[in-house]
Parts: C-alpha cells; structure tokens; sequence
C-alpha cells in the first residue's frame, strides 16, 4: 500500500492520479475530508482505503506491514496565516510522528518541504544541507518547514530512503480549491475571462521593471514525475529542490495565458499592497543539479508548454487530473 497525506489537496490527488496511471490502485488516502470542493480532487480514482487525518497513526500501526511508501505532502500551506500554534501541530508535530512512524517501521518517505524556507534569498537557493539553519524564512508557513528540515538533518535514526521536496511556484489542475493561495495563472486566467485583462503587481524596485520579477514557475506534472522518480529510484537521502531550475517573468507568465487563450494581452499594473512589500520576492530560481546529479533526466515542461496544457485541457471547462 502506498500512503499519500494531503490527498484531496492540489498536488496530492495529482500524484494520486499519477498512481494511478502507473498501475497502483493500492492507495490510501489520507486527509480532512470535510471540505466537499477539495474531494472533487478524488472523484473517479482507485483508491483502496480513505482515513481521516487524526486517526491515521493508530490506522497505521494496525497495517504498518502492507505499507510500502509515503508520501506526506499534506500541510497547512496558507500563507497569510499567522497563528504559529497551526503550523507547529500540523507541519511539525505531525510531520515528526510521520518520520518516527517510517523510522520505526523502516518506511519510505517523501514530503513536502518547500521554496518558502529560503526567505528573499539572502543565501541563494540551493539545496545544501549546510545552509538549511542559516535560513530566514518570511512567514510562519515558511518557519514550520524549515523547523521540519533541520529537525529531520539532526536525527540519528532515519527512514530507509528520504527527501524533502522544496516545491517552488507550482502551478495546475486541481487547485480550483484553493481561492486567494492559487497560482498566479489560475487567477490570470479568471481575470481574463471576466475582464478580458489582468493584474500584474507593479516593481517597486529600480532594477525590476513592471512584470518584470521572476519566479521558477513548475508545472504539477512535473512534480509528481519527480515523485514517482524517488519511489522508483531512490536516490541518496536528503532535501531536494523541486522547480525548473528556470526563472521567468510575470510578464511572461501573463503573455503566455493570453496566447493559451488566443487573447490580445491587456495588462494592468497595480501597487504590491503596503503590508508585504518589504517582503515580496524579485527572484526565485532552484538549483536543480543535485536531482539531476541523482538521475533524473525527463525534461520539465517550459512555462508556456505547462500554462497551454492547463489552461486548454483543465482550466477551460474545469477539468480535473
């Protein structure tokens, strides 16, 4: 059996799909699964057991033995969200007991860490173990996972096979949950369908031109296939990057969501609000050479091939994956 935390989330019921595609209809599922809006995520799946994320330890040890892998992707992600007592029970607390679960049990685990801990970049992005507790992270979401990341770094007894995954912007189909923690193109694209036009921050700093920041866009399937990648081929233990290793622009971003559209661009630039200007990003871009030091070698989508796939085959007409 194979375990997928998060799983009505965005990027968990992809992989839950991608899974599925590879053959493994022994899936458990395991969330909230009060919200009816994310449980669409799940519609029309193989899926062998769902379990309610509280009672998923006690489940676990009852079956420890069918378990093969885990993925815990499952988080609270929101982050304007600013009560560290959220983020310390469910993105560090629970996390702790997933990794001492797999440890005990000699599991494998996947989770998701994320591109949030390197706070505005003062010490690059790359996926150095060395530089993990010199990170300074914006946000109490950004704090949790990186809190996670250096207690994983610190434990002398681990899971046979382990990687956190640094997801950077990632963007596709089955975050219609999401609302204002969406991608930018899921937003761009409802703006231009309303309005014909979108809204674009505006740069606030002389050597970023309006549309001008950059960040490293990476396609949903392009994150499970690196999932899929550390299951099948267990690479060295560690934390990973997960983007494209290519920053592009808003601009680009916005141009390539017309063109998915066949659309005249029509782009409006507005103030970043005052209450996170200090702390908006410019620049994002993963090193991506230690994953494919590792072995991974399927090319990533670029991000006008990712935003025509998810604009015309799921954004339009509300698609699931």
């Amino acid at each position: 059996m194979i375990v997928v935390t998060g799983a009505a989330g965005f990027i968990s019921s992809c992989l839950v799909s991608a899974l599925n595609r590879a053959g493994h209809n022994d899936v458990i599922v395991v969330d909230d699964f009060s919200r009816a809006d994310k449980n669409l995520n799940l519609d029309h799946k193989k899926i062998q057991e769902r379990v309610e994320r509280t009672v998923f330890f006690d489940w676990a040890e009852k079956n420890a033995k069918q378990i093969t892998f885990v993925f815990h992707l499952g988080a609270r992600t929101d982050t304007t969200e600013f009560n560290k007592a959220i983020f310390d029970e469910l993105n560090v607390k629970y996390s702790q007991d997933m990794w001492n679960f797999c440890t005990k049990h000699q599991i494998p685990l996947v989770y998701a860490s994320s591109a949030a801990t390197y706070g505005l970049g003062e010490f690059g992005y790359e996926d150095s173990h060395e530089v993990v507790s010199k990170l300074k992270p914006l946000n109490p979401y950004g704090d949790s996972k990186n809190e996670f990341d250096k207690w994983c770094l610190r434990q002398a007894q681990t899971p046979p096979l382990w990687a956190g995954l640094k997801f950077f912007n990632v963007y596709g189909p089955n975050e219609y949950h999401k609302s204002r923690m969406a991608s930018v193109i899921f937003h761009a694209y409802n703006q231009i369908a309303e309005n014909g036009s979108m809204k674009l921050f505006r740069s606030h700093r002389p050597d970023y031109t309006d549309g001008g920041q950059l960040r490293d866009f990476v396609y949903v399937k392009d994150v499970v296939n690196v999932c899929l990648f550390m299951m099948n081929h267990k690479p060295e233990s560690g934390l990973y990057n997960l983007g494209t290793g290519k920053a592009r622009t808003f601009k680009d971003l916005a141009l390539a969501t017309f063109s998915a559209l066949s659309k005249e661009p029509q782009i409006n630039f507005i103030d970043t609000p005052a209450d996170i200007r200090d702390k908006y990003q410019y620049f994002t871009e993963a090193n991506m050479s230690k994953l494919i030091r590792n072995g991974y070698t399927t090319p990533f989508h670029t991000l006008e091939e990712g935003v025509k796939d998810y604009v015309q085959n799921y954004l339009n007409g509300h698609r699931y994956l």
